[in-house]
C-alpha cells in the first residue's frame, strides 16, 4: 500500500512538476549549483540522474489515469468519446459566455463504391489522408475526430465571432482539401466528401448529443441533394434513425403505397446534345422522412428480401413513363432500369420483361438493362447467364454499369452481347484538369471503340468534363452537370428548357471539329 501512495503522489504531484516547463527553466542553475557544492562526482550523478529521472516521469504520465487525453498524436485526431467530452465543455462554456461554435460532420461520397473498386489498404491509406487534410483546415485547438470509417466530426473552439457565412467557408475550405487529387502509389485518385453543420445557437435541445445530432441531420440532406452537398442545420430536417429497424418496418406498405418510385436522370448524346434516354433511380418519398436515396434504403430492402418486388415496381414505372412521353409527343428513344441480382435469378425474367414490353406495346430496344460490372466479375451462375443473354437476344440493350470498378473480363463483355459500357464517375472526376485521368478515360474508350461498344460517362458535374469527354469519344454523358434525378412530373419541363437551349447553343461534340 505504501509502494502504491508513492507512485500515486509520484505520478500526481512530482511529475507534473517535473515535466513542466518552469524545471526546464532552472536545468542550467540545477546543474552549476550540482558542481559547486558536490564537484565533479555531484556534476556526474546530476547529469546522468537527472535524464533518468526525465525518462521515468515520462513512462508514468503515458499510464492511464494520468488525465492525459487519449488520443493519436501523430494525427491530432481524438476518439469519438473525447470528442463528446470535448464538446460538452465547448458548448456549456459558450453557452455561458455568449460565444459562438459550430459543429461541422464530414463524410465520403460513394465510400463503398471506392472500397469495392480500391481494396482495404488502399482505401485506409486515403482515409489517412483525408484526416490530416481536415486537421490542416482547422485551428490547433479545434477539435476533430473520426466517427466511422469514412465520417468525420469538427467542433469548432468557441470564438467571439462566427456567423453562417464564416461556417460555410469553413465547410467550402475543408471540402477542397479533401478533394484535392490523393496519390496512391503509381496512380491518382480523387474522392468527394458532403458536409452538414449545425451552430451552437441553433441547436433544438441545449445539449451537446443534440447538437451533433443536429449537424448529422444536416449531413443526412446534403447527401440528398448531391454529391459533395454542404448544409446548415435548420428545425424542419428530420435525423436520420439511428437504426433502420423503423425503415425495415415500413418497406413492404411502402412499395405497395407507390412511396417508393423512380426518378429520372436524362443522358444527351455528346455529339448533337439530343436526349438519348433516361436512367430510372430509385427514390422513396417517405412522408415523415423526406425524400430518401438508395444509399440509406437500398441496404434495408435487400435485408426484408424485397429487392425482386422493388425491381418490379421500378419496371412497371418507367415502361409507364415512356408510353407518357410518347403521349405528350416528346422524343425519349429509351429508359435504363437497374437490375439487381436477385431479379436475375428469376428464371421466368426474360418472359416476365417480354409480357410487361407486350403490355405496353414498346419494342424491346426501349429498354435499357443495367447491370452492375460487379455481377459479371464475379462469375454469374447459369441463371443469371442464362437470362443475360436471354435479354440480349429479346432485343433489350444491355448497359454494363459502374464500368471500371468491378474487373469484368474483355471475355464476358463479349459472351454477354453488351450493348454500351457506362464508364465510372470516379474515372470522370476532374478528368478535365487531371492528364491521368483524360488517359484513363482515353483508354477506356480506346477498347470500347475496338469492340464496337458506345460509351456513357456517369457523374458529369462541370462543362468542362462534358467537353473533354466528347473530345476524346464519348458517346453520351449523365450526371448532376446534365440533370439532377427528377420525378416524372418535372421531366417535360426539363425536356423543353433543354431542347430550347439547343436552338442557340454551339454543339460541344467531335462534329463541331
Amino acid at each position: 500500500m505504501q509502494t502504491k501512495s508513492l507512485l500515486t503522489r509520484i505520478r500526481g504531484e512530482i511529475i507534473p512538476i517535473l515535466t513542466g516547463p518552469p524545471i526546464l527553466a532552472f536545468l542550467p542553475a540545477i546543474t552549476l549549483g550540482a558542481f559547486w557544492l558536490g564537484g565533479e562526482i555531484a556534476l556526474l550523478l546530476t547529469s546522468l540522474g537527472l535524464p533518468l529521472l526525465f525518462a521515468f516521469a515520462g513512462a508514468l504520465g503515458k499510464w492511464p489515469g494520468t488525465g492525459r487525453p487519449d488520443r493519436n498524436i501523430a494525427s491530432g485526431i481524438v476518439p469519438p468519446s473525447e470528442f463528446e467530452a470535448a464538446m460538452h465543455q465547448i458548448f456549456v462554456s459558450a453557452s455561458g459566455s455568449g460565444r459562438k461554435s459550430a459543429c461541422f460532420v464530414l463524410e465520403l461520397d460513394d465510400f463503398q463504391d471506392f472500397l469495392l473498386q480500391h481494396g482495404h489498404a488502399d482505401s485506409d491509406l486515403v482515409i489517412r489522408q483525408v484526416g490530416e487534410r481536415i486537421l490542416s483546415s482547422v485551428r490547433d485547438n479545434d477539435v476533430v475526430s473520426q466517427l466511422d470509417r469514412n465520417r468525420f466530426a469538427v467542433c469548432l473552439a468557441a470564438v467571439p465571432q462566427l456567423d453562417l457565412e464564416l461556417c460555410i467557408q469553413l465547410a467550402g475550405r475543408m471540402q477542397t482539401a479533401v478533394e484535392d487529387p490523393i496519390s496512391l502509389g503509381a496512380s491518382t485518385v480523387y474522392v468527394s466528401c458532403s458536409i452538414g453543420f449545425c451552430q451552437n445557437n441553433r441547436v433544438p435541445t441545449q445539449n451537446a448529443n443534440a447538437w451533433l445530432g443536429a449537424a448529422q441531420a444536416a449531413l443526412f440532406t446534403a447527401q440528398q441533394a448531391s454529391p459533395s452537398g454542404i448544409r446548415a442545420y435548420s428545425p424542419d430536417m428530420v435525423q436520420p434513425a439511428s437504426d433502420q429497424a423503423d425503415l425495415r418496418d415500413e418497406v413492404e406498405m411502402a412499395l405497395e403505397r407507390g412511396q417508393i418510385q423512380p426518378w429520372y436522370q436524362p443522358q444527351i448524346s455528346t455529339d448533337t446534345g439530343k436526349i438519348t434516354g433516361f436512367e430510372a433511380l430509385a427514390r422513396w418519398i417517405h412522408p415523415v422522412r423526406g425524400v430518401l436515396t438508395p444509399n440509406v434504403f437500398l441496404p434495408v430492402i435487400e435485408q426484408a428480401g424485397y429487392m425482386e418486388r422493388l425491381g418490379q415496381v421500378m419496371l412497371f414505372n418507367a415502361l409507364t413513363a415512356l408510353k407518357a412521353w410518347d403521349s405528350a409527343g416528346v422524343d425519349v428513344p429509351r429508359v435504363g432500369v437497374n437490375f439487381a441480382s436477385d431479379e436475375l435469378r428469376n428464371p421466368g425474367l426474360v418472359e416476365r420483361i417480354r409480357w410487361e414490353l407486350d403490355r405496353f406495346d414498346l419494342t424491346p430496344d426501349r429498354l435499357a438493362v443495367e447491370i452492375l460490372e460487379t455481377v459479371f466479375s464475379n462469375t454469374p451462375d447459369d441463371v443469371i447467364t442464362r437470362n443475360i443473354a436471354g435479354l440480349g437476344k429479346l432485343g433489350c440493350r444491355i448497359d454494363l454499369d459502374d464500368f471500371g470498378t468491378g474487373h469484368a473480363s474483355i471475355a464476358s463483355i463479349r459472351r454477354f452481347d453488351i450493348t454500351r459500357i457506362k464508364i465510372d464517375r470516379s474515372f470522370v472526376r476532374r478528368a478535365d484538369r487531371d492528364p491521368e485521368q483524360q488517359r484513363m478515360v482515353a483508354a477506356i474508350l480506346t477498347m470500347a471503340e475496338r469492340l464496337e461498344l458506345e460509351t456513357l460517362a456517369e457523374g458529369v458535374e462541370t462543362v468542362g468534363e462534358h467537353a473533354v469527354l466528347a473530345q476524346l469519344g464519348c458517346d453520351h454523358v449523365q450526371g448532376f452537370g446534365i440533370g439532377k434525378p427528377m420525378p416524372f412530373d418535372q421531366t417535360l419541363d426539363w425536356i423543353a428548357q433543354h431542347e430550347a437551349k439547343l436552338q442557340d447553343a454551339p454543339q460541344i461534340g467531335r462534329q463541331t471539329g
